[in-house]
């Protein structure tokens, strides 16, 4: 439904931008090919010409919130026609100096899964024909680390479309504690990465609070959902503050964990200390937050929760559920 609505406005976009006089509504009816496959010609019965005429008007607000200048004109026989004239829907030049193409070809970079990677490529390359220097390579060395944000999730898609769109979502969701998984209705606001893993976060409406879900935890498709958003949607710094604490970096108290010798360097690395205990054992003081036990159970057995209590049983249920499969 998304693709097709965006289709039917590119067409319309492209007949304002493509004709040299105003064109009346019937015209851009009978030249648009989803008008008249969902409306018929142009001389229909009064209902069709009433519903081409509601979406037309949201088609032509829509393109002007995208920033298209659309003009109003009405010829010597008072018939009202529209076009978009190209001197008034042309850019201003753009002008790049080294650092800010450097920036551009690394986000570029980032993206090497096979849907994005190309919109990606294709936007730098009409950058430089607006106007790219010509002696900077927005794809070359940057340093010795090579960015990158895996997507191996076949929800990161239809959820960052859904993002995008605002439309709300159902999707089959198994948490770690859980044998089963379960079905959620969630409004969605953004998609962030964190260690590795992709989050989304949003606002459940069957537990009416914001919730964060985890991309490899969603089993099935993600499907659409009708409807207006019922929660208002956060500011982006908000959305990324809400996951950094379901992600666990938000830690308000302290945890002490066993780590074998030798393993779970990015525990070592967040720990605030640590003392060897011998036998192959080092004791961990480990800052602790929502979403500790997850990250715990990834190290499997060799870490050791000693306390508190509540983290350690947090960790067992997770293990159990992993061990039922």
């Amino acid at each position: 439904m998304a693709i097709a609505k965006a289709e039917r406005l590119m067409n319309l976009a492209l007949c304002l931008l493509g004709t040299r006089r105003p064109l009346s509504k019937r015209e851009l009816r009978d030249s648009i090919e989803a008008y008249v496959e969902a409306f018929g010609p142009g001389n229909g019965a009064t209902g069709s010409d009433d519903s081409f005429n509601r979406m037309f008007e949201r088609d032509k607000d829509d393109l002007r919130e995208l920033g298209l200048v659309i003009e109003t004109v009405e010829n010597l026989d008072g018939e009202v026609g529209y076009l978009a004239r190209r001197d008034s829907n042309r850019l201003p030049p753009i002008t790049l100096d080294a650092e800010e193409a450097a920036a551009l070809g690394l986000a570029a970079k980032v993206w090497q899964q096979a849907r994005l990677a190309g919109a990606a490529s294709g936007a730098l390359q009409k950058l430089r024909a607006a106007g790219l220097p010509e002696d900077v390579d927005p794809y070359g060395s940057h340093g010795a680390l090579e960015p990158r944000i895996p997507v191996h999730e076949a929800a990161f898609e239809p959820l960052m479309l859904a993002c995008r769109d605002r439309r709300p979502v159902a999707f089959d969701y198994r948490k770690a504690t859980a044998a089963h998984p379960e079905q959620r209705h969630v409004e969605p606001w953004a998609l962030e990465c964190w260690r590795g893993h992709w989050y989304l976060a949003g606002w459940d409406r069957d537990r009416g609070a914001e919730r964060v879900f985890r991309l490899s935890r969603i089993t099935g498709k993600v499907r659409s959902r009708g409807g207006r958003y019922t929660a208002p949607v956060p500011d982006v710094v908000t959305v990324r503050e809400t996951v950094a604490s379901w992600a666990g970096e938000v830690a308000d108290r302290s945890a002490r964990i066993r780590l074998r010798a030798g393993a779970g360097y990015p525990l070592r690395a967040k720990a605030t200390s640590v003392r060897e205990l011998g036998e192959g054992w080092d004791e961990l003081e480990i800052p602790y937050g929502h979403g500790l036990d997850a990250w715990l159970v990834e190290f499997g057995p060799d870490v050791i929760v000693l306390e508190p209590a509540e983290l350690r049983a947090d960790v067992v249920d997770r293990l159990r559920a992993v061990a039922k499969g």
